[in-house]
């Protein structure tokens, strides 16, 4: 058991790098990573970034003064990876909270992990009928 979330944590951490640089570049994901990806990192990337215009709303929405493209680059590719396990409850929101802090907290900064912490708290308390489609 432990051996599948030690996997999982670290597949998020690739997903976060190649949602950044895509992020920072444009370029195609496939194209971003120096190897091959494991299967849950890209397929993780790959459905946050055919969602990210939908997932940056639900940011902007939940967060008090910044809207998700005023966020830094990492921060708000740590809250898409956030809400896209929050609406898809693959993992108990507990969990997507807890991954997300971990990832701002080792590559951001503390404040960042506040930040992410907040946003994606009040999203989970949210009414779940106004999930993303």
């Amino acid at each position: 058991m432990t051996v599948a979330k030690v996997g999982r944590r670290q597949s998020r951490r690739t997903a976060l790098f190649l949602l950044y640089q895509w992020d920072l570049t444009g370029q195609p994901l496939a194209s971003l990573y120096d190897g091959t990806p494991d299967d849950f990192a890209l397929a993780l990337a790959e459905a946050i970034a055919d969602r990210a215009p939908a997932l940056d709303e639900r940011i902007s929405a939940a967060s008090d003064a910044w809207s998700a493209d005023r966020l830094g680059t990492l921060e708000r590719n740590v809250l898409r990876i956030g809400v896209y396990e929050l609406e898809e409850t693959t993992v108990p929101p507990q969990v997507a909270i807890n991954e997300a802090v971990v990832l701002a907290k080792r590559y951001a900064t503390e404040d960042a992990a506040r930040l992410v912490n907040g946003i994606l708290g009040r999203i989970q308390r949210e009414v779940p009928g106004e999930a993303l489609s």
